[in-house]
């Protein structure tokens, strides 16, 4: 498959590297002279995009004042990189939890030392729900925007936010076929067809259907099926209309893992990574996603264009996960938990406890209006690009939580003590579902923005930017009596909470162009977190009421395209999360036991990147993060004065200090071979309390291949090796004692046929 995402790309990767994102319908033109309406949508020089996607940024990616890395659709197809985990993965400074969290399981990520779950936006549109995003089929691009964001993306934001790009109808005709086979029982086929159906119109469909076990798992299975058709009226005119429909339904079994103590070196001994200490009979992650969009874009003039977007989005994920989790002795008695102790087990038995069987059933619902004006004029001899807007969102949540292993009298049954080293993963008890708790929560959202850019000559330009907005949330949570024989068994309590917070955050970066092709910048931002940042995380009565949390950016970097086809960054920055909430037990001046802003952790980091072409044949996109991560106050005033803070001056739990990738391919004539390296440094892992520690997690290097050969303009033909050298490593650790094995070596052959 030919690789021309990496030619003569003009744009300067965004400091961790910025890689230019083709727009697969775009024609072959050059660029035209800018005009408002240009800027709510990829810019394309060529095949080449020179700015992300969203409307806010009206500059080329050179001259944005921060950190964005595009990972475009050519690199995704090269790298056979299918879900967002699969992605983000070959990006410096992210690391993935187990999975679970107010929402249940599904995308748990920590990046640049910060909590980013809900920091998701699809087509810059918040895409909140805790679940597992687990197929590019229908993306143009992911965008990593890095950095205390909040002034672009909303509440949240701390370490920065994924915006994840949609393919839509436009200009053009063709179609494109993949059908690809592989080892682990891969099989996977797609479509993406675009149309022409009438003066100014256009229809695009894509659809995918998927299979494949867990690479060097026994169990796990992946099965998934999407659909998603557009249609655009009046390209060409001053007035678009695009409507666009998603849908992916996913029946998959999550991916736990297994057990993963420090203290022992990692996975315990007699462990096989391929190892399930679940119940294969009972686990299982089924999910529904369905969004409907429509734009509708018009030119006021030249100079000035008023978009407005409406969503309606639904996700239903239903879990039923039986985790690792329990009691695990090993040789000599020895229990590998702090402070654990075998009990009446012998060595090399696991004693499986905790959440086993339980059930969550989850419904999120976001409803979002956003409308911007985008102008361009002159006061004076300054030219103003500026953007002004306000977004309302809603969001609703559902979660019915229980157990499905259960007697009929409601009592826990006795699991069987399992082998560590073959664990018996065949449920064979009772099922009886006992439901614990239904949590309904809210969150309505009222945003109003503006984004200038002041162009003062040619050497000299000032981004600024401000964002207010009225972010109010609830929770009502009804708990049920599951004390087997109690009288009330079944009765339930209500609870309600309730978080409102109004929140202002900006921005401002200066920018110094020394040439055309390089700039220098110095930028400042913050982030504001609410107790209440999204619908799935309810506060509690300990939260609620919590001002919200603030954390700052600085970051001083430089874009320069060395040439006409190969860009380099760097930048220097420091991410501040000023205070974020801990708790204060023991307080007599606190007797309602409401957590305290006293915490504080800092990010100073390097990250340096280069993308494009080398020679004419041979390309690269490579970047790399150095992350120097501290606690600085890790509990509250009255704990640190009266026992003291476990906490101060260690790394930020899940942190890498170093981390890298580089992606590179070189055409021979049809053939076109690639090759990548992923590096990740250790990392220090715990929880809120040290006494649940698990010290370091092990870093890793791994390996990834392609050659692809192209029979004629229409056939082509690739193969892809990831983990090429079967490495055995761990990723998403939890501090309940368990890691998921990152996946072994697999081949995939994939036919493409575009016409």
């Amino acid at each position: 498959m030919p690789h021309a995402a990496f030619r003569a790309t003009p744009l300067a990767l965004a400091l961790a590297t910025v890689i230019a994102t083709p727009a697969a319908f775009a024609a072959e033109t050059p660029e035209q002279s800018k005009k408002a309406s240009d800027l709510d949508k990829v810019e394309v020089v060529g095949k080449y995009v020179e700015k992300p996607a969203s409307v806010k940024y009206t500059e080329q990616l050179r001259d944005t004042p921060q950190t964005i890395t595009v990972i475009n659709r050519e690199v995704m197809d090269e790298q056979n990189l299918l879900g967002l985990r699969d992605a983000l993965t070959t990006l410096p400074g992210i690391t993935f939890g187990a999975g679970e969290g107010g929402g249940g399981y599904g995308d748990s990520i920590t990046l640049r030392g910060f909590n980013a779950n809900s920091d998701i936006t699809t087509d810059n549109v918040r895409d909140s729900a805790q679940y597992s995003r687990t197929d590019s089929f229908n993306l143009q691009a992911i965008e990593l925007v890095n950095g205390a964001n909040s002034v672009y993306s909303g509440a949240g934001s701390v370490g920065g936010n994924i915006n994840l790009v949609s393919k839509v109808a436009g200009v053009g005709e063709f179609t494109t076929v993949q059908l690809g086979g592989g080892t682990d029982g891969y099989g996977r086929a797609t479509l993406d067809t675009n149309m022409e159906i009438g003066d100014g119109a256009a229809f695009r469909i894509n659809a995918m259907a998927h299979q494949n076990d867990a690479p060097g798992r026994d169990v796990e299975t992946f099965e998934r099926w999407g659909i998603a058709p557009s249609i655009v009226f009046g390209l060409g005119t001053d007035t678009r209309v695009t409507l666009a429909y998603f849908h992916q339904t996913d029946n998959n079994t999550p991916q736990y893992g297994v057990p993963y103590f420090s203290g022992v070196g990692g996975a315990l001994p007699g462990v096989d990574p391929s190892n399930y200490y679940g119940y294969a009979n009972v686990d299982s992650q089924d999910i529904d996603v369905d969004m409907l969009t429509g734009v509708i874009e018009h030119d006021i003039s030249d100079n000035a264009t008023l978009r407005t977007l409406a969503r309606v989005q639904q996700v239903d994920q239903l879990s039923i996960v039986n985790p690792p989790q329990g009691t695990w002795c090993l040789a000599g008695g020895i229990n590998p938990a702090p402070n654990g102790t075998c009990g009446t087990l012998l060595p090399g038995q696991y004693q499986p406890s905790g959440p086993r069987g339980n059930s969550r059933d989850t419904t999120n619902g976001i409803s979002t209006l956003q409308s911007d004006l985008v102008m361009r004029f002159n006061t004076g001899t300054v030219e103003h690009a500026m953007v002004a807007g306000f977004s309302l969102a809603r969001e609703d949540f559902e979660l019915d939580t229980g157990n499905l292993q259960r007697n009929a009298d409601g009592s826990l049954p006795t699991l069987p003590v399992m082998d560590i080293s073959n664990p018996h993963h065949f449920y064979d008890g009772q099922r009886n579902y006992i439901r614990s708790s239904i949590n309904n929560g809210t969150l309505d959202n009222e945003a109003v923005y503006a984004f200038d850019t002041l162009k003062f000559d040619e050497r000299w330009m000032l981004n600024l930017g401000a964002r207010w907005e009225h972010n109010e949330g609830d929770s009502v949570v009804d708990t049920f009596n599951i004390v087997p024989g109690d009288p009330a068994f079944g009765t339930s309590t209500r609870a309600v909470f309730e978080n409102s917070d109004n929140l202002f955050s900006y921005r401002a970066s200066v920018l110094f162009k020394p040439v055309e092709a390089g700039t220098l910048y110095l930028s400042y931002s913050n982030s504001k977190t609410p107790s209440k940042t999204s619908v799935n995380g309810a506060c509690t009565a300990q939260t609620c009421n919590v001002d919200p949390e603030t954390a700052v950016n600085i970051e001083l970097g430089a874009k320069w395209d060395v040439t006409n086809a190969l860009a380099v960054t760097g930048a220097l920055f420091r991410n501040d999360r000023q205070n974020f909430k801990v708790a204060d037990p023991g307080n007599p001046a606190n007797p309602s036991g409401e957590q305290q802003l006293d915490g504080e952790a800092r990010v100073d980091g390097v990250s340096l990147g280069v993308a494009g072409q080398i020679t004419h044949d041979w390309a690269i996109f490579g970047n790399v993060t150095w992350l120097d991560s501290e606690v600085l106050h890790g509990v509250s005033d009255y704990v640190a004065a009266t026992t003291g803070d476990p906490l101060k001056g260690l790394p930020i739990s899940g942190t890498p200090e170093r981390s890298g990738s580089i992606w590179t391919t070189y055409d021979l004539e049809r053939w076109t071979f690639g090759y990548g390296v992923t590096y990740q440094s250790d990392y220090v892992f715990y929880g809120n309390n040290l006494a649940t520690s698990f010290g370091n997690v092990h870093g890793y290097t791994t390996h990834r291949a392609m050659v692809s050969f192209a029979v004629n303009d229409q056939l082509s033909f690739q193969l892809n090796a990831n983990n090429l050298f079967d490495k055995e490593y761990y990723v998403r650790v939890r501090n309940n004692g368990w890691a998921t094995p990152g996946d072994a070596r697999s081949l995939v052959l994939t036919a493409t046929y575009a016409f």
